[in-house]
């Protein structure tokens, strides 16, 4: 029994308690009948302390930990584990006493003080905090960072920036420090600041993409284009097989009426397995935009279209071409690309009921009827749905159907009167089709006061 406690303490004391005095009892001395007992007591609690604590049950951890402390209470592991469970509880204030008393017995340690800096953390007491991080620091640089961070929610953006500054040049630039420096910038309205951070960034390390790229889009938030566009112009000069600076030049090109190296630089952006689908999209619109009002660039709209359709796999992109073409008034090329973007996103409802509508508009109602009878298997409380299937009905001369299908669906309709409205004129069409008179009648006047109403 003796020697499991011995081996407890030494493992607990390798991972978490270096350097301390895990007891005062020499286990290699054969004890008396109630110091033997004593220990097993001890042991006992401890061990169920760590069970509970490991089960989440921190209330039985700290009971089990309370009586340890009864037996002993000059063990700093026994004081450090009541912390934690108290900590895990939000009874901080508990937590804290018993940290404090671990500190008493070994001043300074880092698993007390980390925990301790915990405690601060989650009550705000940013003051106590800092002190905590401080004697942390010395252990292990990383907790900079976090004094960093703490810095910035007491407002105090110098230190912050000092502490930042110090980790870049001793650790290189992290994406979460500069997170971190943006937020100060941002708060502080700093941006010239910020900017000649990134141009020093820039001349220190020039082979850098990275920095060239945050440096054009600081430019393009100041709204300083030609800064940005020089910028990216150096950075293509650097790297010319860069692709993300592409995201930024055409733009600039676009700009200064430079159109063959914006298309140019939009078919590498669009292309490249390095950008985002979200980003395509932006460039896509734009591109889109761009040929609506010179349609002397049609043929390249068409040639990246037809590249995109094999490598692309986002139906937003198919969406954006789907709506060139509608806007252009071909609306059949508009359906074949909405069709491929549904094979993409199966049940987007938005991108259906346009096909479903051009169909109609197309008067291809046997493939509107066929769309509509698919779309209310898996969207069947969609009142459109219901009405376009309606609508294809009478046009192929199935009323019987077109009124089961009408008036199923009238009951889906939420505060939509021109929606209603159309569902009466399509029921007085289909009864006036079995020469059902009152009823066609009755529900051409509700359409009529619907009308009047609105």
């Amino acid at each position: 029994m003796k020697k499991k406690l011995y081996i407890l303490y030494l493992f607990f004391g390798m991972l978490c308690i270096p350097q301390i005095n895990y007891a005062q009892i020499d286990f290699n001395k054969a004890p008396d009948d109630d110091l033997g007992n004593f220990e097993d007591e001890f042991q006992e609690y401890f061990y169920e302390a760590m069970k509970q604590y490991g089960i989440e049950n921190y209330d039985r951890a700290v009971q089990n930990l309370q009586k340890c402390l009864e037996l002993d209470n000059s063990q700093i592991v026994i004081h450090y584990q009541l912390g934690k469970n108290y900590n895990q509880l939000k009874n901080f204030g508990a937590a804290e006493e018993a940290l404090k008393e671990a500190l008493k017995i070994q001043p300074g340690n880092e698993w007390v003080l980390d925990e301790m800096y915990h405690v601060y953390i989650q009550q705000k007491e940013y003051n106590k905090a800092i002190k905590t991080v401080r004697q942390l620091v010395k252990y292990h640089q990383d907790y900079k960072e976090d004094l960093a961070n703490i810095y910035v929610q007491t407002g105090n953006f110098k230190d912050a920036l000092k502490i930042l500054d110090e980790l870049d040049e001793e650790y290189g630039i992290t994406d979460d420090r500069d997170l971190l420096r943006n937020r100060i910038y941002n708060a502080t309205g700093r941006k010239k600041e910020q900017i000649e951070n990134l141009e020093e960034r820039v001349d220190k390390n020039p082979e850098s993409e990275e920095n060239y790229l945050k440096l054009i889009y600081r430019y393009s938030e100041n709204n300083d284009k030609k800064k940005a566009f020089e910028t990216a112009k150096k950075l293509l000069e650097i790297h010319p097989k860069s692709e993300l600076v592409h995201l930024a030049l055409y733009k600039y090109y676009l700009d200064e009426g430079s159109y063959d190296n914006a298309i140019q630089s939009m078919k590498i952006a669009l292309q490249s397995s390095k950008i985002n689908p979200d980003s395509k999209i932006k460039v896509l619109a734009d591109f889109v935009k761009f040929v609506s009002a010179n349609q002397q660039y049609e043929k390249d709209l068409v040639e990246i279209t037809s590249m995109l359709t094999k490598i692309e796999s986002s139906g937003k992109t198919l969406v954006e071409l789907a709506q060139y073409y509608l806007v252009k008034g071909d609306k059949q090329k508009a359906i074949s690309f909405y069709e491929k973007a549904l094979q993409i996103e199966e049940e987007n409802y938005g991108i259906l009921r346009n096909i479903i509508l051009l169909h109609i508009d197309l008067k291809q109602f046997e493939q509107a009827k066929e769309r509509s009878q698919e779309g209310l298997e898996i969207f069947p409380s969609q009142p459109v749905l219901y009405l376009t299937h309606g609508v294809s009905l009478n046009y192929l001369n199935k009323p019987e159907q077109a009124i089961q299908t009408l008036e199923m669906g009238l009951d889906y309709i939420i505060e939509d009167v021109a929606m209603e409205k159309d569902f009466y004129n399509q029921l007085a069409k289909a009864y006036t089709a079995i020469n059902n008179l009152t009823k066609a009648k009755a529900f051409k006047e509700k359409a009529l006061q619907l009308q009047d109403t609105n």
